[in-house]
């Protein structure tokens, strides 16, 4: 089998290695804009031997962020914006990722460290949008949520086009979907945020449909030779109601594959506030994206707590995984990458800055 430390190619793309930088919000850009933090977060990730490094949720339009403070695609100066930190990354070995969200009705809040309130429009705040309602996120009442007729769902599936377009210009390898962690397309596929009855809800198949859209419409713009990931929640949560669950992402993850995914990026919970997250111990998601990667051949990403080298590298062995995404992890340890594959005796390529640092 292979190891964390082994390429791995999807489409046309070889990635140097089986680890990625999960995406991770800094709430510090302006406008949308990134600013010298993201060139440093992020580029200092690449240095540290990761083989993806994916931005955080980028907003496809103004109203999909989640806070002022998020980054955004939006535009074409926000494209050539990015593409220095791309350049950057590419320059190191890394892969650059992009991760195309819209928030959805857990819009137009503060910062988490601001207390991650509503905000007014008085606050700079603005309307958000979701499949249904009009309610917001509970317990996080933004100025109003508009329930989406069919024309604001055509505009959403639109913006993601532009967005890969922009994000392809900016030199990003890696588009991704982000339909998970209770955000717009996410809320469309659980029925704890949608009561739709029209096409986009009430089945299964009318759930799944938007998410199913926007992969295609994505894939279609991306090319051939580079991946597209999805990133999904694979269970609400929620064992008391209906609820997304496991066996509904299992469901998914062949459709997706159809509509153009390469790999399912697996993660979970963010629908409601009541949500039941088990103790999370090391490696608590990881079951979900085996579960989805045995029962549909689709390869995925797992994630979730896992911190030790030895254990990331067991389940890329294993066949658990094909890549494996840590985020707090490479907040504590950028060069995280570089230190396991010391401590696996894996060979991996140092920056030249940095060889008189390089373990013997």
């Amino acid at each position: 089998m292979p190891s964390l430390f082994s390429p791995v190619t999807l489409r046309d793309t070889e990635i140097r290695n089986r680890v990625m930088v999960s995406p991770m919000c800094q709430y510090s850009a302006e406008n949308g804009f990134p600013t010298e933090w993201h060139r440093v977060h992020l580029g200092s990730r690449a240095v540290g031997g990761a083989g993806i490094v994916m931005t955080e949720a980028t907003a496809i339009e103004p109203r999909g962020r989640i806070s002022p403070q998020d980054l955004g695609i939006w535009s074409d100066d926000h494209a050539e914006a990015l593409e220095p930190i791309t350049s950057f990354i590419r320059s190191q070995g890394a892969t650059p990722g992009i991760q195309l969200a819209h928030a959805g009705r857990k819009g137009s809040t503060t910062r988490p460290w601001e207390g991650h309130d509503p905000l007014g429009p008085e606050e700079g705040g603005w309307e958000t949008i979701a499949p249904s309602g009009p309610y917001p996120y509970p317990d996080a009442e933004p100025p109003r949520t508009r329930t989406m007729d069919h024309d604001a769902v055509t505009d959403v599936i639109d913006a993601f086009v532009a967005a890969a377009e922009r994000a392809l210009d900016a030199g990003f390898e890696i588009a991704e979907v982000h339909a998970a962690h209770g955000y717009l397309l996410h809320e469309f596929l659980s029925p704890v945020a949608n009561d739709r009855d029209d096409e986009y809800g009430g089945s299964f198949r009318n759930r799944t449909r938007l998410t199913r859209e926007v992969t295609a419409a994505v894939r279609d713009v991306w090319p051939d030779g580079k991946p597209v990931f999805v990133r999904v929640s694979a269970t609400d949560w929620l064992p008391d109601r209906e609820a997304w669950d496991l066996a509904d992402s299992i469901r998914l993850a062949p459709a997706l594959a159809e509509a153009g995914a390469d790999l399912i990026d697996v993660s979970s919970g963010g629908t409601h506030p009541d949500q039941q997250v088990p103790e999370a111990g090391p490696g608590y998601q990881v079951p979900y994206a085996e579960s989805i990667r045995e029962d549909t051949d689709v390869p995925v990403a797992a994630v979730g707590k896992v911190t030790e080298p030895t254990h990331a590298d067991a389940l890329v062995r294993n066949g658990r995984a094909d890549v494996v995404a840590l985020g707090r992890e490479h907040l504590r340890h950028p060069q995280w990458a570089l230190e396991a594959a010391h401590e696996l005796g894996a060979e991996i390529e140092w920056p030249v800055q940095y060889g008189r640092a390089r373990f013997e």
